[in-house]
């Protein structure tokens, strides 16, 4: 079951955000879709999260361990998908591009970037030259 986040469902958020250690910034439960089991269950949780350019990024895609493999992943994306305008954007792990792709986001980099994400690169270029993290950062785009 989808629905959209409500403030008792926060917590259980940001647990699942810190546990599958992806970008902990920007996380409002009121931009939350939130999926859960029949029975009330939280499973897993997306999020679209405007920025100040004016861009829209698909964010905070996460789900249980139990759940994954399951569809909740994918229907958590298209739910959001269903309510975003397009040009809509995410950053994800260089090895999770092909999921992404088979939902229409290609791969965007250098001056197609817009200006929060340009800034992203950088920083993220940095930190990996410094051998902070082990896996490269994909920005990608769905534009229709």
């Amino acid at each position: 079951v989808l629905r959209p986040a409500l403030a008792a469902d926060f917590p259980a958020i940001r647990a699942l955000i810190h546990t599958v250690r992806i970008n902990p910034s920007g996380l409002d439960w009121q931009r939350f879709t939130v999926a859960e089991t029949p029975e009330g269950q939280f499973i897993g949780c997306g999020q679209l999260k405007p920025h100040s350019d004016g861009t829209l990024e698909m964010a905070s895609i996460a789900v249980k361990s139990a759940w994954r493999g399951k569809g909740v992943a994918r229907a958590i994306i298209q739910n959001l998908l269903a309510k975003a305008p397009r040009p809509l954007y995410l950053t994800c792990r260089g090895s999770l591009g092909p999921f992404y792709a088979r939902f229409g986001f290609r791969v965007v980099a250098g001056a197609a970037l817009p200006r929060y994400f340009r800034r992203l690169a950088k920083l993220v270029t940095l930190v990996g030259k410094l051998r902070l993290i082990n896996d490269t950062m994909l920005i990608m785009v769905k534009t229709e």
